[in-house]
């Protein structure tokens, strides 16, 4: 059984080794694999592994000897479902590893908006506090969350953990799924609104000038789900405007980032590099879960399959 692991340096970039997936097989690993070598690289292999690597039609048809995919990942959006499925190919995904780590990330978004820790930090690093002639000095407002309202859209896994970190931050927690006026609901009563849903053909872009409208001037929006959720330009132009507060998000529309991003430059807004799943605790979780996609996949028994 030949596995070919296409772009491993996500899963393990030095502390995460690939062990329980090479004992599988004769595996291959590489780092990145470019999508000009894809075919190449994937052309003798039983199985991939791919994170974010695009397996479309086109590429699928030229693989005759690939029985299963497995995804190192919750999401799937790379991998052409029915193509893979017409050809006889189980697609797998993991879909329960990161929890804890994203819904922890996600509060530190909130956090960050609430107290802007790094940019005081920063202040005293450069010199201001010992230049000030006050026992403390603030540069932005310092918002307490309890009392205020937790709008989370999207109530898997995810959106109930962070309703319970939430809670023990004191916070009011509302939370609504596909019903847009269940969103709007959430939108107007909420301080804060954090997303926590997969993105389908019929979300993508779902946060645009009229949803932003609909939130309070005094609000923060948090995304750690799918950048494809958000339309960019206008989120920006809602942060210049002083429409909403702030925004943090941890996943954009095409990563790595583009120079051109317009979030690059508005303003009261944290981006961070996709890195909420990205704990050591929820890697090895992944990997394991792999392994065992692998495995009961070889057994004649596929667990997880997103493509029945």
């Amino acid at each position: 059984m030949r596995i070919a692991v296409l772009d491993g340096h996500m899963l393990n970039p030095g502390d995460n080794p690939w062990d329980a997936v090479a004992a599988l097989g004769d595996m291959t690993l590489y780092d990145l694999t470019p999508a000009t070598e894809v075919i190449e690289r994937s052309a003798d292999a039983d199985v991939i592994v791919t994170n974010k690597i695009v397996l479309s039609k086109e590429v699928l048809d030229r693989l005759p000897k690939l029985k299963f995919i497995t995804a190192t990942a919750t999401g799937y959006n790379t991998i052409d479902l029915a193509a893979a499925k017409a050809r006889g190919v189980s697609v797998s995904n993991v879909p329960e590893y990161g929890t804890d780590s994203v819904a922890q990330f996600t509060f530190a978004l909130i956090l960050e908006l609430a107290n802007s820790v790094g940019h005081h930090n920063d202040a005293v690093q450069s010199g201001l506090w010992s230049r000030q002639p006050h026992v403390s000095f603030w540069e932005t407002d310092q918002v307490e969350l309890a009392g205020k309202t937790l709008g989370i859209i999207g109530y898997g896994r995810i959106g109930r953990r962070v309703e319970e970190i939430g809670k023990a931050f004191g916070m009011r927690v509302i939370h609504a799924g596909r019903d847009p006026l269940d969103i709007d609901r959430v939108l107007a009563a909420s301080d804060v609104v954090s997303m926590h849903c997969p993105l389908t053909d019929g979300n993508a872009g779902m946060v645009h000038r009229g949803f932003l409208s609909k939130m309070r001037s005094t609000a923060f929006l948090i995304n750690t789900a799918r950048g494809g959720l958000v339309n960019e330009q206008d989120l920006a132009d809602a942060l210049n405007a002083g429409k909403i507060a702030g925004a943090a998000v941890d996943v954009v529309s095409f990563e790595p980032i583009k120079p051109d991003n317009p979030l690059l430059t508005a303003k009261h807004c944290i981006i961070t590099p996709h890195i909420a799943w990205a704990s050591l605790e929820a890697r090895k979780r992944l990997m394991q879960a792999t392994a065992e996609n692998i495995r009961a996949f070889l057994a004649g028994t596929p667990v997880n399959v997103v493509n029945p």
